[in-house]
């Protein structure tokens, strides 16, 4: 019988258009679904007539496959991946590839990375981005695992990926075990900053600039003809100017009580864990859930005054001004961001290819944008660059943003609107670029009540000294100092 290239486990909306787009460039595709009459309405439906395969057991999927064979999973991140790698496992011979496409955490993927190799088999866990329309037409593939692997799925995973203008594949080599995964969480993490310095922006329009959807939709159209030409801001445009059957604006009839699937915590979670200033992604995790708190929102809304500035300036100066500080915010995150990944890397032992990942970005996935063009350029000149905020472009983008940045802060102060993201870019900004923090104060509090000790400015680093600063301690200090 013909063996089949390609197999998939899950028919959910990510997993059919994903088939879809396989068979649409040439690859036969055989499909598993736990609930098997979800198989058969899809050979029946949408995928009638084509090189696509239902299957009614794994047993009967693994045998329809070509070797080394590439069993994809497309299932609820968590305790559903290591069930079907268990029920995969024992039809498999060595050198085959057993592939997680879902939203794991990338310690899984680590852990599943050794476990698979152990049985003798390869392991890729890749991060998918792009929504059902991608998965369909072309994702912003972000895969990792066992670096044997790759050569044996890349020609698929290219071809069936976004491309750029230019013809490159949104898809590349992240690098060892979890790198993929957390990869797309850092992707994830920068999305929940983009959507709520976006949802900043909107609402200083709104409740600051009293402007209409009509004339927001107009302003969001423009911008997406310039530098922040870009998906988010591309679909802002279409959500303001969308009307239903009753003519009704429906985005003021959505209830302000954003949801949130974890990966945004997950990467502001390692941020901590790897001590990486990610204030922007964290602000952006905590107003999702500041806006799930509805009920008491709207009682401390009669309780708690605000100001009764209104605004009086220009609304085409300022929405100017408010386009110069998105776009200097979004450099921020990029550029913490990407300070994770580095971190990350040097944690896990990654060798990761920071201007690859920004290539991968371009196309299909959900931030997918101009901006991440010159992303890849800076990386591609200087791969060592500490800081986004350091390359010579990024660098006289922000200088040029600045006054715009800091006008638009103290005007939302001003006018009690809240913009939590985007102010704590601009204080990330100004601490970074801080040669002296008042950190030498935090470190004399903490020698004076826990004798935690500090280094001098004066002496090498790696000195550390200790303050009798009531004259009643005693020369005792604490070994735990960590910088």
């Amino acid at each position: 019988m013909d063996l089949n290239d390609f197999g998939l486990i899950g028919l959910a909306v990510m997993g059919e258009n994903l088939v879809l787009n396989l068979e649409s460039k040439g690859f036969s595709v055989a499909v598993f679904n736990r609930t098997v009459s979800k198989v058969d309405a899809f050979t029946e439906g949408r995928a009638r007539g084509k090189r696509i395969k239902g299957c009614h057991s794994i047993e009967e999927l693994v045998s329809s496959l070509s070797r080394p064979r590439k069993v994809m999973l497309l299932v609820k991140a968590g305790k559903a991946v290591d069930d079907f790698i268990e029920m995969l496992i024992p039809h498999l011979e060595p050198g085959d590839i057993i592939i997680d496409g879902g939203n794991s955490h990338f310690p899984d993927s680590i852990r599943r990375t050794a476990y698979v190799e152990s049985k003798g088999l390869l392991y890729i866990g890749t991060g998918v981005s792009g929504g059902e329309e991608g998965a369909l037409k072309g994702p912003s593939i972000m895969p990792g695992g066992s670096p044997a692997a790759w050569p044996l799925v890349k020609d698929i995973f290219q071809k069936i990926s976004a491309h750029t203008e230019q013809g490159e594949s949104c898809c590349e080599w992240v690098g060892e075990n979890g790198a993929g995964h957390f990869v797309k969480m850092v992707h994830n993490g920068i999305e929940y900053g983009d959507m709520q310095m976006i949802t900043e922006t909107y609402q200083m329009m709104k409740a600051g600039l009293k402007m209409s959807n009509q004339d927001m939709h107009d302003v969001f159209a423009g911008w997406n003809e310039g530098k922040l030409d870009s998906y988010l801001i591309e679909i802002t445009r279409d959500i303001l100017g969308y009307r239903d059957e009753e003519g009704k604006e429906v985005v003021d009839i959505i209830l302000d009580a954003a949801g949130q699937k974890g990966t945004g915590k997950w990467t502001a979670t390692e941020a901590l864990n790897l001590g990486q200033p990610l204030t922007l992604i964290g602000e952006a995790v905590f107003a999702r859930c500041l806006s799930a708190l509805k009920d008491e929102r709207v009682a401390a809304s009669k309780e708690l005054p605000g100001p009764d500035t209104v605004f009086d300036g220009s609304r085409d100066s300022f929405t100017a001004d408010l386009e110069q500080a998105l776009y200097a915010s979004k450099i921020v995150s990029y550029a913490q961001g990407y300070q994770l990944m580095r971190a990350a890397a040097d944690e896990y032992h990654w060798n990761l290819n920071y201007g690859g990942i920004a290539l991968m970005w371009r196309g299909g996935c959900i931030i997918r944008s101009v901006f991440l063009g010159k992303i890849k350029e800076a990386f591609d000149k200087n791969p060592r660059l500490v800081n986004l905020l350091l390359d010579p472009f990024f660098k006289e983008e922000v200088k040029k943003a600045v006054p715009a940045w800091r006008r638009v802060i103290m005007k939302a102060v001003e006018l009690g609107v809240p913009v939590p993201a985007m102010s704590a870019a601009l204080a990330y900004y100004d601490g970074y670029r801080s040669e002296r923090l008042p950190a030498n104060l935090l470190q004399a509090q903490r020698d004076y009540f826990g004798a935690h000790t500090y280094e001098r400015v004066d002496r090498p680093r790696g000195e550390f000294f200790h303050t009798n600063w009531t004259g009643r301690g005693g020369d005792t200090a604490s070994s735990a100092y960590i910088v």
